[in-house]
């Protein structure tokens, strides 16, 4: 879907645009690209290109965005200057395609008897509720790791109450490290996906649990890991989820190409592909080597519009598009 080093990437549909945020690298602190169909991308430059003082500059990883109180919030891992750790700092823009600028003068979340946090994570319930998950990052230091979540202030720029330790690593192909938390409702049920085993490798792979709320429990699923490498697609995850025009759920993931892995040899590249959840049970349709349908655009039109239009459209033959992954790089 984007064939570049695009780690760690998150999609925020807004307006008739989709945006896509990623790890730091040559696109600046917080690479930032945009499509209008989730297949077609163009780069757009660096979301963050201030870092906040307490930022060490060169370790931003895993950004990820939500719109609260009438704004643009991101959410971010960086290396503390104070503690030498890697933590969870927040910023705000007007638009999502930023700049984005630090607020507060330190991390929002830190915890440094536990290896410090990242891969923080906005979920918005459907009362309006928002909550932000994370991970310790104790696999720094021979720790275990664990998805926290805990509520969020309405502008998102604090935290409230007191945090929920959701799930740790204890499944084997977890190895040492559960992370990349994402939370998804649906049907009542709460999936919380998450990404285990070692990111360079083509272990690494995609997992859920799910709970009937937020706070849990969770459990995970018998079917895990349901994203796992295959063909030339190697070490998948780090995943995110976003709904298209017409009201499908896709996943958007990482992963290395096979025998190109780790930063000296290759680059992770984001991908696509459909996933469903349904009475408890999630599915993911890759990840695919072949073309399959895409993405409907967002439209912003009035519903009855829409209606029109796809009534008009009915029936008519080649309608559907198709993508396919980038092959792998010879």
């Amino acid at each position: 879907m984007l064939d570049a080093n695009f780690p760690d990437p998150f999609v925020l549909r807004a307006g008739t645009q989709y945006h896509a945020y990623a790890t730091n690298g040559s696109g600046g602190n917080v690479p930032h690209a945009v499509s209008r169909d989730l297949v077609h991308w163009e780069r757009a430059g660096d979301a963050m290109p201030v870092l906040p003082a307490w930022v060490q500059p060169g370790l931003t990883w895993a950004p990820e965005v939500v719109q609260l109180a009438g704004r643009y919030v991101l959410y971010f891992t960086a290396r503390d200057l104070k503690s030498g750790r890697q933590c969870i700092g927040v910023a705000t823009a007007a638009q999502p395609a930023g700049p984005f600028r630090g607020q507060g003068s330190g991390p929002l979340v830190c915890q440094v008897e536990e290896g410090g946090s990242i891969d923080a994570s906005p979920f918005v319930d459907t009362d309006g509720r928002a909550y932000l998950l994370w991970k310790n990052d104790g696999n720094c230091c021979n720790l275990s790791t664990r998805i926290y979540l805990q509520p969020l202030a309405r502008d998102g720029l604090s935290l409230t109450g007191k945090p929920t330790d959701l799930i740790q690593n204890f499944q084997l192909w977890e190895g040492a490290v559960i992370e990349a938390p994402t939370l998804h409702k649906a049907g009542g049920t709460y999936y919380l996906l998450y990404s285990g085993g070692p990111f360079d490798s083509d272990l690494y792979a995609v997992g859920y649990a799910t709970a009937s709320k937020v706070t849990g429990p969770y459990s995970k699923s018998a079917d895990n890991p349901v994203l796992t490498s295959r063909g030339a697609v190697a070490g998948p995850g780090h995943q995110s989820v976003v709904t298209d025009g017409a009201g499908q759920t896709w996943l958007v993931y990482h992963a290395w190409t096979t025998g190109q892995i780790g930063d000296q040899l290759g680059y992770r590249s984001m991908r696509l592909d459909r996933v469903t959840f349904s009475g408890g049970r999630l599915k993911v349709s890759g990840p695919t080597l072949t073309p399959q349908p895409a993405p409907a655009p967002p439209d912003d039109r009035p519903p009855i519009s829409r209606l029109l239009c796809r009534s008009l459209r009915a029936g008519v033959a080649g309608d559907l598009l198709r993508l396919r992954h980038w092959p792998a790089r010879p």
